[in-house]
């Protein structure tokens, strides 16, 4: 990217978020703040967080499929507020790794078509099953998610947690989102659906083999 590209990509990052401009030297090439999340591009390991947004980013996308999913079957029920209320802090999260995929230059994963069939069939199946069914999805899912936010989270930590400032801060705010969302699915009876540990233990194997292959590919 020239340095002009980089100075309007920031430019618009800026204007969107209403945060102040920050000052740049007109013509020289010199190490642009990649405007999201304040880090020097020169200086961050690009495999590391390309991994890491590669696969956020689809996780996320997964979970919003999920949730659709599980209101197309209950979205008219009385469980149906609680659902949508998740979901919408789900597409914050994939709003904010959506902004984060452009301004650092990441490949999205070939899966995502699947992922989105996937996810939504998870998240309409377990619906099916009833309230439970659809809480003991979000249980297994959140459980997995803030898991594995915690497990990037202690690499950027090892790495330098200087510089990783405001990446980390994006990826702990969720992280704590995901667990109130598992906290929810556990207060509306999810540990009541049928063949709980079993459903539990089936979805969670999916989504780290979601990951892992969200992370390669």
């Amino acid at each position: 990217m020239s340095c002009a590209g980089a100075v309007a990509s920031c430019s618009l990052w800026w204007l969107r978020t209403g945060a102040p401009r920050p000052l740049s030297a007109s013509g020289r090439r010199i190490g642009v703040r990649l405007c999201s999340s304040g880090m020097v591009a020169d200086n961050i390991n690009r495999a590391t967080v390309h991994r890491i947004l590669r696969v956020d980013h689809a996780g996320e996308y997964g979970a919003n499929r999920i949730y659709a999913g599980q209101m197309a079957v209950l979205g008219r029920s009385s469980v149906g507020p609680v659902i949508q209320k998740m979901w919408d802090q789900e597409k914050d999260h994939l709003k904010k790794f959506n902004e984060l995929m452009v301004t650092f230059r990441v490949r999205p994963t070939i899966l995502m078509p699947f992922w989105n069939v996937v996810g939504f069939a998870l998240g309409a199946g377990t619906a099916l099953l009833g309230k439970e069914g659809a809480m003991a999805c979000t249980v297994a899912v959140e459980e997995s998610i803030a898991r594995h936010y915690n497990n990037q989270i202690r690499t950027l930590m090892e790495e330098d947690p200087e510089k990783y400032e405001e990446l980390l801060q994006v990826i702990k705010k969720f992280r704590d989102e995901e667990l109130e969302h598992h906290d929810t699915g556990l207060e509306h009876d999810a540990e009541l659906a049928p063949a709980y540990a079993v459903l539990k233990r089936v979805i969670q194997a999916g989504c780290s083999t979601a990951i892992y292959l969200s992370e390669r590919f």
